[in-house]
């Protein structure tokens, strides 16, 4: 009956929090930051960098100024392509969140926004079904049904899924993750890590660390590293895959990877779950050309790119 139930109501047996895509050509799906009487498409320039608040980091640049400051409202509005339902001036829209000023970075070419969720709505599927879907298999202690949707609505743009490497004498780590990003045409570098990461203070203590671009085709490695967030990794040589090390770091990076960047970093701030990280690209370095990398969308997306008979290639 609860397979018969998954099947009536959503179409797909397999149910999960988020699905692992592969973007084959470009992301169909855009954000943009409406702040007092502008709205500006910072679909490639904005990243989810807390959980718990959720927090956004935003690039602003000095040509397309945002009204920034505590006394402002800020709305994020995320859409598919043209077409549907639920029309905005952009495009279908998917999903919506009200957010608040929660801290500014400012550089000599731009500032990084940070603003934090107050409330969020979705579009993915109807609401009763949203719900349904919820009290099915989503409802847990720490989850509300107001932090489901905020999730599925971060969630309703693709986020890339990188490895970030560190070493300090014989202790290194290599871990997985997707709240983080680089600024679109410059040599800024953001991260969200949690308090819990074993690497978090030594990161901190050092000013270092690596990031690299990994195919989606290495999908099971990586996701096996993610549990170098919260213990010690083995020896480098009892890892399932041989290391290099990167020309000035000297990091540990598994040989397969498609590109690195050595990133120092230059400050951070408390957001609450996480730890920000901003710092500047020192040295980066292509390897070989990439298969395609992972990503992650929420599930209410994938239903919604069901439903509409296309979406991403799933891995």
């Amino acid at each position: 009956m609860s397979r018969l139930f998954r099947e009536l109501l959503f179409g797909d047996a397999d149910i999960k929090e988020y699905a692992t895509i592969t973007v084959d050509q470009q992301i169909n799906e855009k954000v943009y930051l409406e702040a007092g009487n502008t709205l500006t498409d910072i679909s490639a320039n904005h990243w989810l960098l807390c959980l718990e608040p959720l927090i956004f980091g935003i690039w602003i640049t000095k040509q397309h100024p945002v009204p920034a400051g505590a006394k402002q409202g800020y709305q994020m509005h995320f859409t598919g392509p043209p077409g549907n339902d639920q029309q905005t001036a952009k495009g279908e829209a998917l999903a919506g969140l009200s957010l608040d000023f929660f801290d500014q970075l400012n550089e000599k070419d731009g500032s990084l926004l940070l603003l934090r969720c107050r409330k969020s709505s979705v579009y993915h599927i109807n609401m009763i079904r949203t719900r349904l879907l919820y009290l099915k298999y989503y409802k847990k202690p720490k989850v509300s049904f107001p932090g489901l949707k905020s999730l599925a609505a971060a969630y309703s743009y693709p986020r890339k899924v990188r490895l970030v490497s560190f070493r300090q004498g014989d202790y290194y780590n290599i871990f997985p993750m997707d709240l983080l990003g680089g600024i679109n045409g410059g040599n800024r570098y953001v991260f969200g890590l949690r308090h819990t990461n074993t690497a978090l203070s030594r990161i901190i203590g050092t000013k270092k660390i690596v990031v690299s671009e990994v195919s989606f085709e290495h999908k099971e490695t990586i996701y096996r590293l993610g549990s170098h967030h919260s213990a010690a990794p083995p020896s480098a040589d009892q890892l399932p895959f041989k290391v290099i090390s990167t020309k000035n770091f000297g990091f540990y990076i598994p040989e397969w990877v498609d590109s690195y960047k050595e990133i120092r970093i230059d400050q951070t701030i408390d957001l609450g779950s996480h730890m920000l990280l901003w710092g500047e690209v020192l040295d980066e370095c292509q390897l070989k050309a990439s298969a395609g990398n992972l990503y992650h969308i929420h599930y209410l997306l994938y239903l919604h790119h069901k439903r509409a008979g296309g979406g991403y290639p799933l891995v």
